[in-house]
């Protein structure tokens, strides 16, 4: 098994990275692009899963609250450009995607954990949720996610945040 790449724990993350990265359509983006908004990052295990799958639709369908509240919303995972655009045309997801096939961002957020998958060990995505504040500042994080709740859990921590500033 290949050893993990050295990743900080949750609590070192403070702000978003001096990071670039590309989104399903090839695009390429920063973290610096969303200054002045809030951001929601959010890393997924893999494109068309169920537990995924459902985490994806629930964040499109309070996609216009979190909009309203002034936010991006992100979904990583290591999966291909073009698994994340089939993703998005079956889901009719309206927020990007960013395909970290080299993990630079997952990485950056320590999310690479390692799992075990039908008895064997494996390294994934361990399903977290980051709020980054209009300045760039990780404001809240979420590890281990369980994923019923979660959005709107998500977008109540961001209407908290809100109000705090």
């Amino acid at each position: 098994m290949p050893k993990a790449a050295a990743t900080p724990a949750v609590e070192t993350v403070k702000r978003l990275p001096d990071l670039s990265f590309v989104l399903q359509d090839g695009r390429k983006a920063k973290f610096s692009d969303y200054k002045g908004r809030w951001l929601v990052l959010y890393f997924y295990p893999k494109d068309s899963t169920p537990g995924c799958t459902i985490e994806a639709g629930d964040f499109r369908d309070l996609s216009a609250a979190f909009a309203k509240a002034g936010a991006a919303i992100l979904g990583v995972s290591r999966d291909s450009q073009k698994s994340h655009c089939n993703f998005i045309a079956k889901q009719s997801l309206n927020f990007d995607l960013i395909s970290d096939a080299d993990e630079a961002v997952c990485n950056a957020f320590g999310v690479i954990k390692e799992k075990n998958m039908y008895g064997r060990k494996v390294l994934g995505i361990e399903r977290s949720t980051f709020l980054a504040d209009p300045k760039g500042n990780i404001v809240r994080s979420w590890r281990g996610v369980k994923v019923p709740g979660h959005a709107q859990a998500v977008l109540d921590a961001l209407n908290e945040s809100r109000a705090d500033t």
